[in-house]
Formats: structure tokens, C-alpha cells, sequence
């Protein structure tokens, strides 16, 4: 089984959001003790038109059989994927909008998420890229646990 496990640690993350947004920071995910993790992410957000700001998330993740569960940080569901798969997808419908993602594990431990936002509220094209820290910088997280 490929679960929580493997995406334990620290995460190099940007994150291209069409119409000229940018995320550059890191992304932590790390055990809540109770088989699950908690996935913060914090970085610079930059927008067209206006300051680079301070930006952070977090997600609750939780494995279910062979796939994992991501949560909003007030524990509603969010969506799931199986981390097993090279390129797994999932849809989250939130009325009036549609987030539908497609993962890529293909290149471990370097893995992204593209998402494409549609609604009369929202339109984007995101995607962000992340590099194990220990890739980058000798002495982190080794993330290749099978």
C-alpha cells in the first residue's frame, strides 16, 4: 500500500495559477498521531495588480483503504485520490463551482497537482509543482519510504 507515509516531510512547492498568480514556499506534512497527517503549506502569493502577500493552508488527510481523504482544515471533505496510481483524478463540486484535479506521482519524489476551477464564480487553470526538500538540501526529510 502506498499511503500517508510516503508524502511525510518537507516539500519545495510553487504553484502556477493562470492569469499570472504565483505561490512560491514550502509545504509540511507531518503525522497527527492518529494514523492521519496535517498538510500546511505557507509561501509568498504573488497576484497581477497587486503586493506580494503572506499566504498559508492546511488540509487534514486521512487514509481510507488504499486512497487517501483530503479534508478542509475543519474536518469536511474535500476529496480523495489513491496514491497507488501514476496520475489519479478527483472531483470536488462546490455549488456552484468545480474543482476537478489530476495528481502525477510519475516522477517521485517530485509529484504535482493541476486543477481546473469551472463556475459562474470562478475559471483558473492552477498548478503546483512540489520537490522533497532532501532533493534540494542535503540533511532533510528523506522522502523515498516505500
Amino acid at each position: 500500500m502506498c499511503g500517508i507515509r510516503r508524502f511525510l516531510g518537507h516539500w519545495h512547492l510553487t504553484r502556477e495559477i493562470s492569469g499570472g498568480g504565483r505561490f512560491d514556499g514550502v509545504a509540511v506534512i507531518a503525522p497527527d498521531g492518529a494514523g492521519g497527517a496535517v498538510y500546511d503549506e505557507e509561501g509568498v502569493l504573488s497576484l497581477p495588480g497587486q503586493p506580494p502577500f503572506q499566504a498559508t493552508r492546511r488540509y487534514l488527510w486521512r487514509q481510507e483503504g488504499d486512497g487517501i481523504a483530503v479534508c478542509f482544515a475543519d474536518g469536511r471533505f474535500f476529496h480523495r485520490f489513491d496514491p497507488a496510481m501514476p496520475a489519479p483524478q478527483a472531483r470536488h463540486l462546490c455549488p456552484p463551482d468545480l474543482y476537478d484535479v489530476t495528481y502525477d506521482f510519475t516522477d517521485w519524489p517530485r509529484w504535482s497537482a493541476l486543477w481546473r476551477v469551472e463556475g459562474p464564480r470562478k475559471s483558473y487553470v492552477m498548478r503546483s509543482d512540489y520537490v522533497a526538500a532532501a532533493l534540494t538540501a542535503p540533511g532533510q526529510d528523506a522522502m523515498a519510504l516505500p
